[in-house]
């Protein structure tokens, strides 16, 4: 099975960051994004991914062409004029990298991948820039069990600000940031038919405001719960809580 990752946004709100490269290749401890969610993908068995491009996409190309040197030892012969690589710790992947185009929406890249699919009927599908502890093999199993053509994962994000219960003019409670408010968001971490992306007319088209809601109405899209940890990195301070998390001894998306 394939992974499809969102990766050719130009994530305007972080572009502090984005302004150089693609969002997705911000760093958190060391290594870009896209590598941690590829990194929570294989750790389920899925090791065969699709990125689909856009904004700067020649820097994930330059990044996954130059991976192997990178996380090899080299020797350098100057005299000769050769060279050689050891290889240390480089992960089984396969990647095909795709240009979508850069003002592509979400669902007219997937609809530009559907050749690279190489008749796979069922694929995953996430965005570049969102990690999680999802059990992916949970989510598929909900997926093949509805017979649906595509599955979302609901997450309940985390709060951004203290929570105050008021009686009168008194504060009789508060709450640090409290857990999200109940309610339930696209968090990604999607499993698709092949045949979903019938439904996408073009570039122009956004999946989560056009494919997403014919599919609902249809009753053809299912949902998976997921209550654990999860967390997007749309600001500098949504960075900075990651970084710190990855910081500590047990970052909650690491579960290689």
């Amino acid at each position: 099975m394939k992974a499809v990752i969102l990766a050719g946004g130009y994530g305007t709100r972080i572009s502090e960051e984005s302004l150089l490269r693609p969002k997705p290749m911000i760093e958190i401890g060391g290594r870009p994004l896209l590598w941690h969610i590829m990194k929570i993908y294989a750790h389920h068995g899925v090791r065969d991914f699709i990125i689909c491009l856009g904004y700067k996409g020649y820097v994930i190309k330059e990044y996954f062409f130059n991976y192997v040197l990178h996380n090899s030892d080299l020797t350098v012969d100057l005299g000769r004029n050769t060279h050689s690589l050891k290889s240390t710790s480089v992960e089984d992947w396969r990647i095909k990298l795709v240009d979508t185009g850069e003002a592509t929406m979400t669902g007219g890249r997937l609809r530009r991948i559907r050749e690279h699919l190489d008749g796979d009927d069922r694929f995953c599908c996430t965005y570049g820039d969102a990690v999680s502890d999802v059990d992916i093999g949970a989510v598929l199993a909900l997926h093949r069990r509805d017979g649906a053509l595509a599955t979302v994962t609901a997450v309940q994000p985390p709060g951004r600000f203290g929570k105050l219960a008021i009686e009168g003019t008194r504060v009789s409670a508060f709450q640090e940031k409290p857990e999200g408010d109940g309610g339930w968001i696209n968090g990604g971490f999607f499993v698709v038919e092949q045949r979903a992306l019938d439904e996408v007319e073009g570039d122009h088209t956004v999946w989560e405001q056009h494919t997403m809601p014919r599919l609902s109405a249809a009753g053809r899209l299912s949902v998976y719960k997921h209550s654990g940890f999860w967390q997007c990195m749309d600001t500098l301070r949504d960075k900075n809580s990651l970084e710190g998390l990855w910081q500590r001894d047990n970052p909650p998306w690491k579960l290689w």
